[in-house]
């Protein structure tokens, strides 16, 4: 609100204890103050008044306190009068010689909404201790003014009220900065906010002082005051506190342990990331475990090849592991044919259908079934010790080298699982560039839907070094969204990315029930696949290979294979043939169908079988060359469906499948032609 619009303004001085919230008082108000009592308590109450130029405004010095979590009276008065009194700005007092455990507080004033003011105190004695601030970049960090002073010698006192004057007046830059708590809890706050803004009664009590987010944070933390008030209005049985229960219950399935402590670990990675980025100690104090196994995990030299190692040691345990229960997979798979190709022997395409088709497409599929588990339990392991984290932390530095931002590295570690719901984490981004190159790249990440492919390829053609192979893949992936994005910054979406706060998380012990429901919830998606869309398209796949009528199936002559001579021309110079472009072309459904395709059009049978059939269309060199290609082309049709729906437009979704199938051709020409003339075949 501006000046002109408001008589009297209020500003809010918060703290923790002895951050000398006191003296910045004092010096703002001079003798202008009186001393009360807060309504109802026996705490101590100051006011007084200040000008910033020519605005004056009240000044209101608030408890100090470490959280707003209404576990003390402070607490809760710091809370209400906040929420309540909503004061036109708050300034948070922070100590700079200890400001790791003083930020606490600030997100939490973050949370709440309110137009913050950060004045970094006893600037002088972090300087004697070491601490060097970045205060341009922590104010980047945080999305509000932060203003170094010292309370004490009645220094930056001009410029902290200057500021001030600046936010009543709306000059004040404020981003908003939102702390995240991680995909399964952010999944049960967004269902809690859904269940208390479609609640009208709740709607009017409650969302006029607090964001329907914040309360479901308080509800998901077991805060007490915020439940009261809740059943004050509704009662104990209010759907809002159904829903709660099971979003507690889910959750404590999955980190065995209660909500409040995630959420409170998530804060103070938070804090943990700025302090990062915008801190640097000369002289080290204590460390924490966490900060000592960082010092090694993040550390400036060792951080990627550490990353690379168990990237690499990922792929490895897939394959290395899977190869066991795989060959029992294929076992009952073909057990299964045998039967069925023993038991029905007429008609004809019955047979071939359910052999060919059916069998042989989503059963070369489904072989591959163990990989995808391990490797879902491989990244939660990551997700859940808080290591995936630092691995956006240290692909950050790679990026800043670049002139982009590590913040969209999320989204694109999580298109390691699927791209689908990795280009809709892209709506935490704060900036609608960074935004759209991400969701742009995003594709180009190796989903596992792409992980048969390779297994498949790579039993067949590389089998003493797949994990190696399949990581030189994923590798590739990283390389190529990052040079991407880059061309993008410097062409369709000019200008500086926003810096962010990556998130620090305390390392834990992965417990076994989160691992495992982890593995299932992202794994059963690829189940439900095979059963619907992977199916389908293998029948449609046995049909245009069996049609017309009377040809030899999946030969040349069927519909399929007059299909795959049209387009041939276009991956003649890649070393494919006509089969290559069926099985890419059906790919763009869903990337596993390729490997049913070649399964179909290959008639089925063993691994063995296959690999025999596929090493005589294909060559080492062609074979690492289609893997490529996969990797890079078109994305699959639900994840086009997604960037149209997240980015408003089917022009950049068309753009998306254009610009990743040309650089899909480019990069396997090249490969191809350089593997050429260094005698590959």
């Amino acid at each position: 609100m501006a000046a002109k619009d408001k008589d009297r303004f209020v500003v809010a001085l918060a703290g923790n204890p002895n951050a000398g919230k006191t003296t910045v008082f004092n010096n703002l108000t001079g003798g202008r103050q009186h001393v009360g009592n807060w309504p109802g308590v026996t705490v101590e109450k100051k006011e007084g008044t200040s000008k910033g130029g020519s605005l004056e405004f009240a000044l209101v010095d608030l408890p100090g306190t470490y959280s707003l979590t209404a576990y003390s009276l402070e607490e809760v008065i710091v809370r209400d009068f906040i929420a309540g009194n909503k004061p036109d700005a708050v300034v948070n007092v922070v100590d700079a010689s200890n400001v790791e455990r003083n930020l606490y507080l600030t997100t939490q004033l973050l949370e709440l909404g309110v137009p913050l003011i950060v004045a970094l105190n006893m600037m002088d004695v972090a300087e004697t201790r070491g601490v060097k601030i970045d205060v341009e970049l922590l104010s980047e960090l945080l999305g509000v003014p932060v203003v170094p002073v010292v309370a004490l010698r009645n220094r930056g006192m001009d410029e902290l009220t200057e500021t001030i004057a600046m936010a009543l007046r709306g000059e004040a830059k404020f981003r908003g900065i939102q702390v995240l708590y991680g995909r399964e809890v952010e999944e049960e706050i967004a269902k809690l906010e859904e269940a208390i803004a479609s609640d009208e009664a709740l709607e009017k009590a409650f969302l006029g002082k607090y964001s329907a987010r914040w309360l479901a944070v308080k509800l998901l933390e077991e805060d007490e005051r915020v439940e009261e008030d809740i059943d004050r209005v509704e009662g104990p049985d209010a759907p809002v506190m159904k829903r709660l229960e099971e979003s507690r219950r889910h959750l404590f399935t999955i980190f065995g342990e209660d909500i409040e402590t995630v959420i409170v670990d998530n804060r103070y990675g938070f804090v943990a990331g700025i302090v990062r980025e915008a801190v640097q100690r000369q002289r080290e104090g204590y460390a924490s475990r966490s900060d000592r196994i960082d010092n090694i995990l993040t550390n400036r030299i060792l951080g990627f090849p550490i990353f690379a190692f168990f990237m690499w040691l990922m792929f490895f345990l897939t394959f290395y592991l899977g190869k066991f229960p795989m060959r029992w997979i294929e076992a009952l798979v073909k057990g299964f044919s045998n039967l069925v190709s023993t038991n029905i022997t007429s008609p004809v395409w019955l047979h071939s259908l359910l052999v060919n088709g059916v069998i042989g497409g989503v059963g070369s599929v489904l072989i591959f079934l163990p990989q995808i588990f391990i490797i879902f339990i491989c990244i939660s392991i990551l997700e859940d010790t808080g290591y995936m984290a630092r691995a956006a932390f240290i692909m950050d530095r790679i990026m800043h080298w670049l002139g982009l931002h590590g913040k969209s590295f999320i989204p694109l570690v999580m298109g390691f699982g699927c791209n689908v719901p990795a280009v809709m984490a892209t709506r935490t981004l704060e900036s609608e560039k960074d935004r759209m190159i991400t969701i742009l790249v995003n594709p180009l990440m190796s989903c596992t839907a792409r992980l048969p492919v390779y297994a498949l390829f790579t039993a067949a053609f590389f089998a003493a070094n797949q994990g190696t192979i399949t990581f030189s893949l994923y590798l590739m992936g990283i390389i190529l969204a990052i040079a991407m994005a880059k061309l993008f910054r410097k062409t369709l979406f000019r200008g500086e990315s926003e810096p962010f706060v990556m998130e620090l998380p305390p390392y834990r012990w992965p417990t076994a029930k989160g691992t495992v429901i982890h593995m299932w919830e992202r794994g059963s998606l690829f189940l439900r696949k095979a059963g619907t869309v992977i199916l389908a398209g293998s029948v449609i796949i046995w049909l245009l290979a069996y049609l017309p009528w009377g040809v030899a199936y999946g030969s040349s002559a069927s519909i399929a294979g007059k299909i795959g001579h049209f387009f041939e021309p276009l991956v003649k110079p890649l070393g494919f043939d006509w089969r290559a472009v069926v099985a890419l072309l059906f790919g763009f459904v869903a990337k596993e169908i390729v490997v049913s395709t070649f399964g179909a059009l290959l008639g089925g049978g063993t691994r063995a079988t296959i690999s025999t059939k596929l090493q005589a269309i294909f060559t080492p060199l062609t074979a690492y060359t289609f893997m490529a290609f996969t990797l890079l082309y078109t994305p699959c049709l639900a994840t086009v469906a997604v960037i149209r729906k997240e980015t408003g437009s089917w022009k950049w979704a068309a753009f998306a499948v254009g610009y990743s199938l040309v650089l899909a051709w480019l990069v396997a020409f090249f490969i191809y032609r350089v593997g050429l003339l260094f005698g590959g075949k």
